[in-house]
């Protein structure tokens, strides 16, 4: 195998540049160019010269020998100052040494993977905590890397085991003394079906941990001239929408990202539902009901009762003497009252927890809770053939096993790995 080698750490320029090289060369590289390696985990300052002698930087080396590294390989770090000019001299170098080549996205992780140093829920989880945007992207992604997850899905395949010995055992020894009755035996692997099922079926009824970073989708919908606009620059806090008196101002959809509380919201302003023949009017109505009918939370601007009955019916420009007889209306808001504001919010953040997964829930991604509807499906099948019920333990097993990466396609691992950075 090739050995690797990448700058780990931020782009340069930084205060410090760590140069992580790994594979069955990475010893003998680090050793042309720093000479005599350090005591193995101890870091020392030695002198980084080319193959000419010229000095590129003075750094600190660290050494650890394979498999009880990151990548469960031999793996060296060169701890550099942290210029361009210092880090590109020493990769320019490393580049030159025999069986060694720059790293790919996500290889060191990938190698960790291929080593069984992580497995594939694990390795998601570490691509979710380097994308992690807020707190509680944070503190989900890192419970899956720190193999949370992991554990739950091999505490339901020890299950699946134990339920599939008891099935051997009745098609191969079913005849013995030491052997439970088929009634008994079959009823007994019953239970444990049921009750991994209903494990299952509490993980699918949590959303997924992409709810975190895609956001709460919040739609802005009502009557032209009622007000959408305004309250969305006064949501988002910024001038996103353009505001007219003029009633069709708004005739496409306008998004804006805003976070608060460590939760993403997606808010979408609209064009005024209302039935019209201008062409271009029309396309942008269109575009606003699908927008309604796909929202995560609707506020809803306008006088007649809301097309959906979730939704937040909110009475805008409450200041105004028109608007005070607005009748079953949630919230009132005005512009020259930012408290208003606050109060809508406050619902919308309320709505949104209940759309998000709960804090002390452990939160598997989309492809997991595939896994995981496949596994149920197969669990429900109620055979009473132990030869059938042997095939539907076995098909869950292979289901869950995916999570871990056993039976993961290289298209899969291709799409995962590309996700991370170089000297990752």
């Amino acid at each position: 195998m090739d050995t690797i080698f990448a700058l780990s750490s931020g782009a340069a320029p930084a205060g410090i540049g760590v140069i992580r090289v790994s594979g069955p060369q990475a010893f003998a590289a680090v050793t042309r160019i720093a000479g005599l390696l350090p005591p193995v985990r101890s870091a020392r300052v030695r002198a980084l010269r080319d193959d000419r002698g010229n000095l590129l930087d003075r750094a600190l080396v660290l050494v650890f020998p394979g498999p009880a590294t990151a990548t469960g390989e031999d793996l060296a770090e060169l701890h550099c100052h942290g210029g361009r000019a210092v880090i590109a001299s020493v990769l320019a170098t490393l580049a030159a040494q025999p069986g060694l080549r720059p790293a790919v996205a996500g290889e060191f992780t990938r190698r960790a993977l291929a080593n069984g140093r992580i497995d594939l829920a694990e390795a998601s989880g570490l691509a979710d905590l380097l994308s992690a945007d807020t707190e509680r992207q944070r503190i989900a992604a890192l419970a899956a890397a720190e193999g949370i997850v992991s554990q739950r899905v091999r505490d339901w395949l020890d299950q699946l085991a134990m339920l599939a010995a008891l099935i051997e055992a009745q098609l191969d020894f079913a005849d013995e003394d030491d052997v439970a009755g088929d009634d008994a035996a079959l009823a007994s692997i019953r239970v444990g079906k049921a009750a991994l099922a209903a494990e299952l079926r509490a993980v699918l009824a949590n959303p997924s941990v992409e709810r975190l970073r895609d956001g709460v989708h919040v739609v802005l919908a009502g009557p032209p001239n009622s007000g959408k606009s305004t309250l969305v620059n006064l949501l988002s806090q910024r001038e996103l929408a353009i505001v007219s008196p003029i009633a069709g101002t708004t005739r496409d959809r306008i998004e804006a990202t805003v976070t608060r509380a460590g939760l993403v919201y997606v808010l979408t302003d609209t064009a005024g539902l209302t039935e019209s023949d201008d062409p271009v009017e029309r396309i942008g109505v269109t575009r606003a009901e699908a927008s309604v009918a796909r929202a995560d939370l609707l506020l809803w601007l306008g006088d007649a009762q809301p097309p959906r009955p979730d939704a937040v019916w909110v009475r805008a420009r409450a200041d105004q003497p028109d608007r005070q007889a607005v009748p079953d209306a949630e919230v009132s808001v005005s512009q020259n009252d930012l408290a208003s504001i606050e109060a809508l919010w406050n619902i919308i953040a309320d709505r949104a927890e209940r759309l998000l997964p709960r804090g002390d829930a452990i939160t598997f991604r989309e492809s997991e809770r595939d896994a995981c509807r496949h596994a149920l499906s197969a669990l429900e099948e109620d055979e009473g053939d132990p030869l059938i019920i042997g095939e539907q333990l076995r098909l869950a097993t292979r289901a869950l096993g995916q999570i871990l990466g056993i039976d993961a396609t290289e298209a899969m691992l291709d799409n995962l790995f590309g996700r991370f950075c170089i000297g990752k």
